[in-house]
């Protein structure tokens, strides 16, 4: 479309005309010397003047107005509409456009237009123009720095009775706040007097904290809902399941009805990805895990029972005791259970027997810690009884690998968000390990003794500089990570993976080895089983019992006769005359021996 405007006046017709002429110049003033005026000075004589061999300056200041800036909003219309046509009809507009686009010379023009911008796509995509070429040299320099921590804050129980902080939860805006859920989970052990409160935290006021929360019950965990950082979810020790808006004070929101919540505390609470953003699930010791809507929380929507058997028993059930739930898998999730244990489960699947997809076993105890490594979910981390394992859903004999067996025992672990090698755990004496397999696979590239008490949980930021660990006596300890173990080093990517391929290759070498030494032993027992069958011929059992009646008697009888001569043997005055008459009774006695029937 092709717009022109034509002047029809010319220059000289229109505006202020400038005129100039040339003219003398003139002497407005003149004003002559007045020598009275001398005779009110006197003149110096001699006259003293210092001079300085450096150039003489001055300060000065001078005083500007303050500049002053104002913020306002400017309405944009929409414009380059001839003056005929009413920009907000509708008719009018698509009237117009019509005819524009009938003309020809809006055609050529675009035909022309579009050749052009082609072109500059086509450039903007053969050259990336923000490519960084030295990415990789700044990495490289972050691994020389050795691992180290620093402690930035600690925030202690205000109670007096102290309770266990038993579970962490990150502001999932900006990470300035943190959620301490406080309870004491010793059955029945409970201190008369004790709180139920929990509180949110302000990472720079460790002295009160910002929010209190007050359940019916202590809570055992305590989540941000992701897309809505004003509500929160918890699970209570009588495995109620409350719900808190901060915006309407520190009186639990939401809570569910006693009679369809869990039996056991809820040990696992996970909000779900869902559209309303309204939608989570929980788990719990009594078996259970149950899917709800914070809108409506009187009754669960769904209940799984963690049967592994699959006859959906509430009696044979699994304590759950962890869970986990990838956003990127919607329909899939895990369970760690209390006889160490991981089940995994299909939500979406047809039959509640199907649900229950596979098992993984090879812990001794709980397992208190279950999460998928964020950048390769097919492998995921577990911790329980005095080692954390690491392991890969294409291998369900055994894990893949391994920590060494600690001499206390593990509460907690997590992956750290920004490197797929490292992760973190926490043991019962109050130390923090940092894992960094690709650096060091024996040993934790860095171990922190953080407090006296055991640690209970722990919580990772999403940057993955700073962690939050929690101990038995409510202690949160705030801790800030060097640069080289939150920084993605070079190639770190490809060498996690190979190490989790190769690593998951020899597990299945190993379980196929396995399997055959089992078939080849079970084979020989039932060889040797068949051998024995043939070697051993049929056997009368009436013929077994008369020959066992035989040999009992002729022994009963023997020792009778022995008993009886040993009654008629002569004093040592006899002996000679009753000499011959023993001869002949021992005779007798040898006769009757053969004629006694047996």
């Amino acid at each position: 479309m092709e717009i022109v405007y034509v002047y029809v006046k010319k220059r000289s017709e229109f505006g202020k005309q400038c005129n100039f002429s040339d003219r003398q110049a003139e002497l407005n003033i003149d004003i002559p010397p007045n020598p009275q005026l001398a005779e009110q000075f006197m003149e110096r004589n001699p006259a003293d003047k210092g001079i300085q061999c450096s150039v003489s300056m001055s300060e000065h200041e001078a005083n500007t107005e303050r500049f002053e800036m104002e913020t306002r909003g400017v309405n944009h219309i929409e414009g380059g509409w001839p003056k005929d046509v009413n920009p907000l009809e509708l008719e009018q507009t698509i009237r117009f456009r019509k005819k524009v686009e009938k003309d020809e010379n809006y055609m050529n023009a675009v035909m022309q237009l579009g050749s052009i911008m082609e072109h500059c796509i086509k450039q903007n995509n053969a050259i990336d123009i923000y490519q960084e070429y030295f990415d990789d040299e700044e990495m490289v320099e972050v691994t020389e720095e050795a691992p180290s921590a620093k402690t930035i804050n600690v925030f202690r129980d205000p109670q007096e009775i102290k309770r266990s902080a038993t579970h962490l939860s990150w502001h999932p805006d900006g990470n300035r706040k943190l959620a301490v859920a406080y309870s004491c989970l010793n059955f029945q052990r409970a201190p008369e007097g004790m709180s139920y409160e929990s509180y949110i935290w302000d990472l720079e006021n460790p002295n009160k904290p910002e929010i209190v929360l007050k359940p019916s019950s202590p809570l055992v965990t305590l989540e941000y809902n992701p897309k809505d950082s004003h509500v929160l979810l918890g699970g209570c020790y009588n495995g109620q399941i409350a719900c808190w808006d901060t915006r309407k004070g520190s009186v639990v929101a939401e809570l569910s009805t006693i009679e369809f919540s869990h039996r056991d505390p809820v040990y696992g609470s996970i909000w779900l990805q869902s559209k309303t953003g309204t939608e989570c699930f929980s788990a719990s010791t009594d078996g259970q895990v149950m899917w709800w809507d914070i809108r409506k929380l009187s009754e669960p929507t769904e209940v799984m029972i963690m049967d592994i058997s699959r006859k959906e028993q509430l009696e044979n059930a699994l304590g759950a005791i962890s869970l986990e739930f990838e956003s990127t898998l919607p329909t899939k999730f895990m369970v760690g259970t209390e006889q160490g244990i991981v089940i995994s489960c299909n939500r979406k699947a047809k039959t509640s027997a199907e649900k229950i997809v596979c098992t993984f076993s090879g812990h001794h105890g709980p397992i208190y810690a279950l999460q998928r490594n964020p950048f390769y979910p097919k492998n995921f981390l577990t911790v329980g009884d005095w080692t954390a394992r690491i392991w890969s859903e294409d291998s369900r004999e055994s894990s893949i690998m391994w920590t060494k067996y600690h001499m206390a025992y593990l509460t907690d672990g997590a992956w750290s968000p920004m490197r797929p090698a490292v992760f973190f755990t926490t043991k019962m004496d109050g130390t923090l390990d940092i894992w960094d397999f690709v650096f060091k696979q024996c040993d934790p590239a860095l171990s922190l003794k953080l407090c006296d008490e055991a640690l209970f949980c722990l919580r990772v930021q999403d940057n993955g500089c700073f962690i939050a660990c929690g101990s038995q006596l409510g202690t949160t300890t705030l801790l800030e990570v060097s640069s080289g173990l939150y920084t993605l080093q070079r190639n770190e990517k490809n060498t996690a993976s190979s190490i989790f391929e190769r690593e998951t290759r020899r597990e299945k070498i190993l379980e196929a080895r396995h399997r055959e030494m089992r078939l080849k032993e079970k084979s020989k027992t039932e060889a040797k089983e068949d051998e024995l069958r043939e070697e051993v011929p049929s056997v009368n059992l009436e013929e077994l019992v008369a020959k066992a009646e035989e040999e009992f008697f002729s022994i009963v009888f023997t020792e009778l006769k022995k008993k009886e001569a040993a009654a008629l043997k002569p004093k040592p005055k006899q002996q000679k005359m009753e000499g011959d008459e023993e001869e002949e009774e021992e005779e007798g006695e040898d006769e009757e021996e053969e004629e006694t029937p047996t």
